[in-house]
């Protein structure tokens, strides 16, 4: 059973929400204001924080800032109705998804268990049966069974989210892929009008990952139709079985 960390001062939010939560078969703790919640983060014993902006002692952001120091645990913040920049800047401090309030539990609880999918399944949604791969692409390498990521030889610390997005670029490496089918392969949901996670989400690791050797953008952005990287080699492991889905572009 996942466990679920609330960290809302608003108490009465909390219980309703706790109460949901817990009928759809979570267990749920409770923090109310950043310090705490920050502290219980920490301890390891949740699977996923949902995060509000506005709290005493610590706010949301600083909450996120001070975790990512030495935390992966996944984070969905929630920010005010109508505050784009609560929630670019929550993505930007390393954030996995975000809502705005007041938000619907049942779109909650989809949130919720949209990251915890692309954290239990070894690939992405699609390729559910392939085995483990090892996908390389000038000095950058992934492991899809362990998750993780290395330029040159060096390991690159991501969110699940980043990681779930760069998946997909290097699977579809050489073709274009709209934020669209971003949204539906790596973040588990449909693309909703002015959101900016996947645009958060690239900028993250465009910074993180850099340039080419030759100067050129590792991602790059084409103009009206989606992002792709460059065609790829790679080495696989066990990859009777797989299969690629290729990237399609917005009508």
């Amino acid at each position: 059973m996942n466990r679920i960390l609330l960290a809302d001062d608003d108490i009465e939010l909390c219980e309703m929400l706790k109460q949901y939560l817990a009928a759809e078969g979570f267990q749920v703790g409770m923090a109310h204001d950043g310090k705490s919640a920050l502290n219980q983060a920490r301890t390891g014993d949740y699977d996923l924080i949902v995060l509000d902006v506005m709290m005493p002692q610590l706010n949301g952001f600083d909450v996120l800032r001070q975790l990512r120091v030495d935390s992966l645990l996944p984070v969905l913040m929630l920010t005010a109705r109508g505050e784009d920049v609560d929630s670019i800047i929550g993505l930007d401090l390393g954030a996995d998804d975000y809502l705005p309030k007041p938000c619907n539990p049942r779109v909650l609880v989809a949130r919720i268990r949209a990251i915890l999918r692309r954290l239990q399944s070894p690939t992405l949604h699609g390729e559910e049966s392939a085995p483990p791969e090892i996908i390389k692409l000038d000095g950058l390498e992934i492991q899809t069974g362990s998750r993780t990521v290395a330029l040159h030889g060096q390991p690159v610390t991501m969110t699940s989210t980043e990681y779930s997005v760069l998946e997909v670029l290097l699977r579809e490496a050489g073709h274009v892929v709209s934020q669209t089918e971003l949204s539906e392969r790596a973040l588990g949901r449909d693309l909703v009008r002015y959101d900016r996670s996947i645009d958060m989400h690239l900028s993250s690791l465009r910074k993180k990952l850099g340039p080419l050797a030759n100067g050129e953008e590792r991602i790059k952005t084409v103009r009206g139709v989606g992002v792709r990287a460059p065609a790829r080699t790679t080495s696989k492991q066990r990859r009777t079985g797989s299969h690629r889905t290729r990237s399609r572009a917005p009508e």
